[in-house]
């Protein structure tokens, strides 16, 4: 079914198959407009808006080929797909060169054109994401200052971006989620002769091996079940501009060496196909999780790993550039003021003394929606304490006892134990039993800390969710093993 309404129009004089139609795709979830001349089609054109057309190429008035070509005027990103009952070679091609999105005879199987119109929609919207980052490029909102910090950290990820930006290199951007890293990948593409091209988003970790190399490299028709049509993929959407991984970290090892290939040769073939195809992209990764250790583990390619890594970006956590918070904070009151027509809010200094004294695990994107709550709660100009959720706050602490050394000596290693195994029973304990928070006050991974409360056999507390934790967390109360919580 379509998610979003979207309008198509028939034309075509044959009232049976424009009812066909018209029942087909409404029962599919599109608005569906009719005419019977291509007069009356350009017409309906004219006044109205739609996102595809289906065509017939004989009409009572005029050639289909004809209509074709007044439809390309009035709009030439709008797919037209032919229908005719005289199929032949030649009209084919000459539709196809005045720009028609697809082509097929009657009688015609309604899955077939359910998934060419399904097609033609989907790079229709593409057509129309790209259009309007070109227009917000051109205003700006996407340049270097969409990253906002004048910490010395974030001025180094600056001058990086302004030096290396022009080259094609491949860049991996490295930090914790929430921290940027998609705003520096877009970074990269404007500032570099790119800009005009595409930018494409793959999201490496939402799709299985097999569809996402589909997404990546297209396929040849009959490449496998339900491969009607041949498809492009984003690496053939992508020519002349930027591909961007997002946690490539989760692209599936056997994925791995079809996209070393790419970045090597600059080809590859679409599944099922026997040519290559060429391509001019450029490859931006990114990954909140270490490389390094996967590569180690065998869950990510040596050769793959070392051809990203050329130019690499570290981008710093929140907590490590909290003079950045004011100004953060200052853009999103403006924002989303902006939004919910309250100007010219403010943060009271409790409201900000708080904000300051947390260490935000949730980076950027978890202050940007305490700002955003704060803003839609606001009903007076200064925004106090009182909007600002109770786990942030200044993070919880814990007591070690004092380091005693008798007379006799200590066992070192036996003490040592002793005291890792207090220090994470403490930390357990201000984190109210949340793994994930416990090892955020140790500076240390989750799946270590998971490690060492099995090794020491610490069984898990009832606790209550403490002040410090996220909603999202959760505790481990009532369990009867801990909680094992991927890093």
């Amino acid at each position: 079914m379509v998610l979003i309404p979207v309008s198509v129009l028939v034309i075509d004089d044959e009232e049976i198959i424009r009812e066909a139609l018209e029942a087909l795709l409404t029962g599919e979830g599109y608005r569906v407009a009719t005419a019977a001349t291509g007069a009356q089609g350009l017409e309906r054109l004219s006044h109205g808006s739609f996102d595809a057309v289906l065509l017939d190429l004989m009409l009572p008035d005029r050639l289909g080929l004809d209509v074709l070509d007044d439809i390309r005027r009035l709009d030439d990103e709008l797919p037209v797909v032919m229908i005719t009952a005289f199929g032949t070679i030649e009209s084919a091609v000459a539709a196809t060169k005045q720009g028609a999105f697809y082509y097929f005879t009657k009688p015609f199987k309604n899955d077939d054109v359910l998934v060419v119109l399904r097609n033609a929609i989907e790079r229709r919207q593409l057509v129309k994401e790209n259009r309007e980052l070109r227009s917000r490029l051109r205003s700006g909102s996407h340049r270097l200052d969409a990253i906002i910090g004048g910490s010395p950290k974030m001025k180094a990820v600056y001058d990086l971006i302004m030096r290396a930006a022009p080259s094609r290199t491949t860049v991996l951007i490295e930090g914790e989620s929430g921290t940027g890293k998609e705003l520096v990948a877009r970074a990269f593409h404007d500032h570099s002769a790119r800009s005009d091209k595409a930018f494409i988003t793959v999201n490496s970790g939402s799709l299985p091996p097999d569809l996402l190399e589909s997404n990546l490299f297209g396929h040849v028709r009959g490449a496998f079940t339900g491969a009607v049509f041949p498809k492009k993929g984003l690496f053939e959407l992508a020519d002349k501009g930027t591909i961007f991984f997002d946690e490539i970290g989760n692209i599936p090892i056997e994925t791995q060496s079809k996209l070393l290939r790419v970045i090597q040769e600059r080809e590859f073939m679409r599944l099922g196909g026997i040519e290559n195809i060429k391509v001019d992209v450029r490859i931006i990764a990114a990954t909140n999780v270490q490389l390094r250790t996967m590569m180690e583990a065998g869950r990510f390619r040596e050769d793959l790993f070392y051809r990203l890594n050329v130019i690499n970006i570290q981008l710093p956590p929140l907590r490590d550039r909290k003079d950045d918070i004011p100004i953060l904070v200052q853009h999103f009151l403006d924002h989303y003021g902006e939004e919910s027509r309250k100007p010219d809010l403010i943060l009271s200094p409790e409201a900000m003394d708080r904000l300051l004294a947390y260490n935000w695990p949730g980076n950027v994107r978890e202050l940007e929606n305490v700002i955003e709550r704060a803003v839609v709660l606001s009903a007076e100009r200064a925004i106090g304490p009182d909007l600002i959720p109770d786990h942030v706050s200044a993070n919880p602490t814990f007591d070690v006892p004092d380091v005693v050394i008798p007379a006799e000596g200590i066992q070192f290693r036996a003490v040592i134990i002793g005291h890792e195994r207090r220090y994470i029973e403490a930390a357990l304990e201000a984190a109210g039993g949340v793994q994930k928070r416990a090892a955020e006050l140790l500076h240390i991974k989750p799946t270590t800390l998971n490690e060492m409360i099995k090794r020491y056999e610490i069984r898990p507390r009832r606790h209550k969710s403490p002040a410090g934790a996220r909603p999202d967390e959760g505790t481990d109360e009532g369990l009867a093993e801990p909680v094992v919580e991927s890093d």
